[in-house]
């Protein structure tokens, strides 16, 4: 029994050693539904570098653009995460609902962010609104960090 407790001991142990292990992979290691985003999405833009983030029982992706953009993906090849520092996010990442939401409340700002998990999507604006919509697109939460 001692045996097999410090076998699996030493089992769980290498496995935690193992996690969080990021490491840099090419563009062409992508999924191909991130490639695909990509090059619809951000055709205009130079890939600074990849990288593949391994978890215990996971794994996702990072990218990051010479621009300093940035954009994660789940280990499916779905965007996670897109954050445009100076150009906004491109309209055809933005559901429709946000988009409009945004464009008839602030009109002069730019999405800068926008992130979605299972329960929501979380938009970071240029005036320092960040808005968060349930997935019906509904507003359940604002705050303003100016």
């Amino acid at each position: 029994m001692k045996k097999l407790f410090l076998l699996l001991v030493s089992v769980f142990t290498l496995q935690f050693a193992s996690a969080d292990n990021d490491k840099p992979i090419a563009f062409e290691q992508l999924p191909a539904t991130a490639q695909q985003f990509v090059k619809q999405n951000f055709a205009d833009q130079k890939v600074a570098f990849v990288k593949k983030e391994s978890e215990l029982f996971d794994a996702s992706y990072e990218l990051m653009f010479v621009s300093g953009d940035k954009i994660e993906f789940n280990k499916k090849g779905e965007w996670t995460d897109v954050r445009c520092k100076h150009t906004g996010v491109p309209a055809a990442v933005v559901p429709a609902k946000i988009a409009e939401f945004v464009k008839s409340s602030y009109p002069d700002a730019k999405i800068l962010s926008l992130e979605k998990d299972r329960y929501s999507y979380e938009v970071r604006l240029s005036n320092f609104w960040e808005i968060k919509f349930d997935l019906q697109f509904n507003v359940i939460d604002m705050d303003s960090d100016d």
